[in-house]
């Protein structure tokens, strides 16, 4: 069969290219609903250098998305089968390292073709099932939620077990995810969220305390912390944690920075500081993921607020029409319904 893969070519510049398809042994899923991420974003505007724009375009966009499957040849998924779709690809196992640590994984979005497909064709082991009660623009971000739990779970398995109070830095989407899902799978713990931006800071109700990085009190001080701001910014945002955490402590950063930052490492070693790398996610991450929000279902609620726009795509232009929307968006995420 013949596909479709809509493509930015240069920045802001989309063509189709088509693709003879075999059916295979892979599941064949019709795209539904999509999500804009940053990473995509920079790709879009040009952000990222020359050398790998060269490189990785042209490219099919976005990796966090949702669609219904409309072939299955083994016969395990029904037609029409709501399905989360994985966008990394391991082509090995190792007993050590997780898949999407390995350095042979492939990617979608980054270096290979996304989901701004008419069909995309998938291992079984890619695509996870949906609940009913899930919304589909809600389950349209899945993936970026899976970043949140994938870090928790590497918190939870090597972060020592003094967990009375845990701070999150960044109060952008990232921040809120990692935030909200933290305050439920820890209840007794004081979650504190420390971000620069006061009208951002109002939509983390469900936060124990929340302080702007310029007020906070002299009192207050953390077990553990996770990074959610990314850029140049993640290098103050992780120096201050430095500063405002307990010793032995543990800290994920997350935020992803395209230039090196610098740390103070004598607070580090002086308070002997874990730090905790976390990219991506992996399969086991996404059925966490579902069965998180299935069995929390008032969290839904909350992402709901998460939402700040949902456009319907229907041609190219529609495609960059959202991406321009998304680059003005000051809070919250741009859904796609893919009707292309």
């Amino acid at each position: 069969m013949i596909n479709q893969v809509y493509r930015l070519v240069s920045p802001r510049q989309f063509e189709i290219a088509y693709k003879e398809r075999s059916l295979s042994n892979h599941v064949i899923v019709r795209p539904t609903h999509l999500s804009i991420c940053a990473a995509d974003q920079r790709y879009y505007s040009g952000k990222r250098n020359k050398a790998t724009l060269e490189k990785k375009l042209p490219m099919a966009l976005i990796h966090e998305g949702i669609g219904k499957v409309v072939h299955d040849p083994k016969g395990i998924l029904k037609v029409g089968t709501r399905v989360v779709m994985i966008p990394n690809t391991p082509t090995e196992k190792d007993e050590i390292i997780g898949e999407n640590y390995l350095r042979s994984s492939k990617f979608r979005s980054s270096g290979y073709d996304g989901f701004m497909q008419d069909y995309v064709f998938l291992r079984h082991d890619r695509l996870v099932p949906l609940f009913d009660e899930l919304d589909s623009n809600i389950a349209s971000f899945i993936e970026l939620m899976t970043i949140s739990m994938h870090a928790i779970s590497r918190f939870e398995a090597k972060a020592h077990t003094r967990r009375q109070t845990i701070g999150v830095w960044g109060d952008g989407n990232l921040g809120f995810i990692t935030t909200l899902f933290l305050k439920y799978l820890y209840p007794n713990t004081k979650v504190i969220v420390f971000g620069k931006n006061d009208y951002k800071l109002d939509h983390f109700s469900f936060a124990n305390e929340v302080y702007n990085i310029d007020t906070i009190p002299e009192h207050v001080t953390i077990d553990h912390a996770f990074e959610c701001v990314g850029g140049l910014g993640s290098q103050s945002a992780i120096n201050q944690i430095i500063d405002l955490i307990k010793p032995e402590g543990t800290i994920l950063p997350l935020g992803v920075s395209e230039y090196p930052v610098e740390l103070n490492t004598r607070m580090i070693l002086e308070k002997g500081l874990t730090m905790i790398g976390s990219s991506r996610s992996g399969y086991d991450d996404f059925v966490k993921t579902v069965n998180f929000l299935k069995n929390n279902l008032e969290v839904l609620d909350y992402l709901q607020t998460l939402i700040a726009s949902v456009n319907s795509i229907k041609c190219i232009q529609d495609i960059t029409d959202s991406f321009e929307m998304d680059l003005t968006t000051s809070w919250g995420k741009t859904v796609i319904n893919w009707n292309i």
